[in-house]
């Protein structure tokens, strides 16, 4: 898709809201014709960099909202009443899932027509995502004349495409979000109560999707307030989708002796706890993966500010990643942190590396939101700085764990801040600074895509795993094993039992098949005594979403304080242990 910088906009008043210069983009004069081309490029595109990774494992998560949407299927209004093992113990399913289920009810309808395999359901998840970006393009239009360039920088960045590679909620609750915004701002425009009912339906569904979703009840108040200086009758329609999220609460503790929605809480206050990380600490390290995630507000950063601006950027970078990796006690990093780990990892050069960039490019993202907004201090400027800060302080401070999955509810509102500031820098851009501006989003699609590729080869590791297993415990005792995610998906579908530690099972003869380096960063085999096999699966990507000895954590930050390195990765390890007496 070709991405052109138009001139800056000159509106001025409440009403600046521009119209895309779209025909730019084509040499179509017909223009209901122009008007389609952009959506079905973008269609393309999202089909062309996804497509590739329909037939990968599944992996993180994707177990869970699996087993929720088979359960949806034969009870469709009790989606939580089933037991599952997923880390120690068997637990209910209320208690273990901390997202609400939307995603898996969207699954079943799918697996009725598609079936349940991965050919099947990675298709079907990638609706959502075309959605998504489809409607940051539509999105754009209202704050920037060059919504193309917002749509692709969206698409193209390490939070969006290894979130769309997988079945989980992500995506498709960003999508909601999306079109939530685009009907209340048409609504609140044309004062037409259909397009804020839908706008607020639509917010009801993201929060159902994830509980993420309800932030964008105060964004939304915060943008019309701004825009129109009074509560007017618009505000009545925000109180829906704040009902239908107490309603849940009281139906799900009806139904499972507790509200989700407080269960949720609860567990994010205490993993953070858990972690003993400082508020400085979480500081640079959901600093380093806004950095990551939105990679192309990094490469584009020669563009958008000047040398001074990156060299102190990048110099206080460097000073804050000195800091996590000598683990100073400043930061309140404990043994048990994530800080730590890295701090006395055989790979702290590599680590180092990636962490001044990484955090020099949060930097960049955050300047990006606070310059729009003291530029133009408009209800615009000031939906985005809020879009950005707040997704940044859930991240942060509030999750459970600093993710790449919680970065990326942010990364639209890059794209469109992105798309504006180069606007401003060049009313007449010339030849050499769109194709630098090609250039960096290129760069960008390729480490993504990269990054895909190689959490797309993390997850198939554990099937090719499990058919290991399988060939070399034929004709043994019963077959158990330790570990969650993707593993445990495929080893249950062996017809092996996860370990209860809290009520063991195993008897001499059984086999027990144990994974450290990712499920369990450390090695607990010897805690069953028996002859050991181990089991190596290469890892060939020289990338990875996911390894604690490159301090690599796109899903869960608890012993890393990046989202991704490249580098020369680890083989997961898988030890099987034949039970003695």
């Amino acid at each position: 898709m070709k991405i052109v910088m138009a001139a800056p906009r000159q509106a001025t008043g409440e009403e600046k809201r521009p119209l895309s210069r779209d025909s730019r983009l084509t040499g179509l004069q017909n223009p209901a014709a122009q008007a389609w081309v952009p959506y079905l490029l973008l269609l393309a595109a999202t089909l062309l960099c996804l497509s590739p990774f329909s037939r990968r494992a599944f992996s993180t998560d994707d177990a869970l909202f699996i087993w929720t949407a088979q359960q949806i299927t034969n009870h469709p209004l009790d989606p939580y009443r089933f037991q599952v093992n997923w880390n120690t113990t068997e637990r209910p399913m209320s208690e273990v899932t901390q997202n609400p289920p939307v995603a898996s009810y969207y699954m079943a309808a799918a697996a009725k027509v598609v079936g349940w395999s991965e050919r099947a359901l990675h298709p079907a998840f990638l609706l959502p995502t075309i959605a998504l970006v489809l409607g940051v393009y539509r999105l754009a239009k209202k704050f920037t004349r060059s919504p193309g360039l917002a749509a692709v920088a969206t698409l193209l960045t390490p939070a969006l495409l290894v979130s769309a590679c997988s079945t989980m909620c992500d995506p498709m609750m960003l999508g909601l979000w999306i079109w939530a915004t685009i009907f209340w701002i048409d609504g609140l425009d044309s004062g037409k109560p259909l397009l804020l009912t839908a706008s607020v339906l639509l917010i009801a569904a993201t929060e159902l999707t994830k509980y993420f979703g309800a932030a964008l009840v105060p964004l939304l108040f915060a943008y019309s307030f701004a825009r129109r200086r009074r509560v007017g009758s618009w505000a009545w329609y925000l109180l829906l989708p704040v009902a239908v999220l107490i309603g849940y609460e009281f139906a799900t503790a009806n139904m499972y002796g507790h509200g989700l929605l407080t269960t949720a809480a609860d567990f994010s206050r205490k993993r953070r706890l858990w972690t003993h990380a400082s508020k400085g600490a979480r500081t640079l390290v959901g600093l380093s993966y806004v950095g990551g995630c939105t990679l192309p507000a990094m490469l584009l950063a020669p563009l958008i500010w000047s040398r001074k601006q990156i060299l102190i950027a990048m110099l206080s970078s460097g000073v804050a990643a000195v800091f996590i990796m000598s683990g100073l006690m400043r930061l309140g990093v404990t043994a048990g942190s994530p800080l730590a780990f890295a701090a006395r990892n055989e790979h702290w050069a590599i680590i180092s590396a990636h962490l001044v960039l990484f955090i020099a490019g949060g930097v960049s993202t955050l300047a990006l939101a606070i310059a729009d907004y003291r530029r133009e201090r408009d209800a615009d400027s000031l939906f985005l700085l809020l879009w950005v800060a707040g997704t940044f302080w859930f991240t942060a401070y509030l999750n459970w764990t600093i993710n790449a999955r919680s970065v990326l509810p942010m990364v639209p509102a890059v794209g469109i801040l992105l798309a504006r500031r180069l606007e401003r820098l060049s009313e007449n851009p010339s030849r050499s600074f769109r194709v630098s501006v090609a250039s960096a989003l290129l760069v960008s699609g390729v480490v993504s895509l990269w990054l895909a590729r190689a959490d797309t080869e993390l997850a198939n590791s554990a099937r090719t795993a499990t058919l290991l297993v399988r060939e070399k415990t034929t004709g043994n005792g019963n077959l158990w094993f330790i570990g969650h995610s993707s593993f445990q998906y495929y080893m249950q579908g062996l017809g092996a039992r996860p370990y209860d530690w809290l009520h063991p099972q195993t008897k001499p003869g059984d086999v027990m098949v144990v994974p450290y380096g990712k499920v369990w960063p450390e090695d607990v085999t010897s805690k069953f005594r028996g002859s050991r096999e181990d089991v190596d699966v290469a890892i060939r990507s020289h990338a990875t979403t996911i390894s604690p000895e490159l301090g690599a954590g796109f899903y869960y930050s608890y012993w890393s304080i990046l989202p991704y390195a490249f580098g020369s990765v680890p083989p997961e390890k898988y030890v099987i242990v034949r039970l003695e007496q």
